[in-house]
């Protein structure tokens, strides 16, 4: 795995992170009493987006670590996912 590699893995695992975070402990609008005009009432009432974003980016850092890791050391490598055997020499 080179850099840009690295970079578009922590990229990929960051926003599928971000976005298994986003919904937890969402307070919708109609569930605050507070519906703001114009938005509907499923809309959230505070998103606290720099709090789900610090999660995302520790939690992000840790699976790309233990992913680079494996890809790295050469623990599992393409032939090792080769179940079918399309993988020719």
């Amino acid at each position: 795995m080179n850099l840009t590699g690295g970079i578009v893995l922590y990229a990929v695992i960051w926003f599928m992170v971000f976005f298994v975070v986003l919904p937890l402990r969402l307070t919708s609008q109609d569930e605050a009493g507070h519906v703001v005009p114009g938005t509907h009432a499923s809309a959230p009432h505070e998103a606290h987006l720099k709090r789900k974003a610090l999660i995302t980016t520790g939690v992000a850092t840790a699976l790309w670590a233990v992913i680079a890791t494996v890809i790295l050391s050469g623990m599992i490598t393409i032939e090792d996912l080769d179940w079918f055997g399309r993988i020719k020499d």
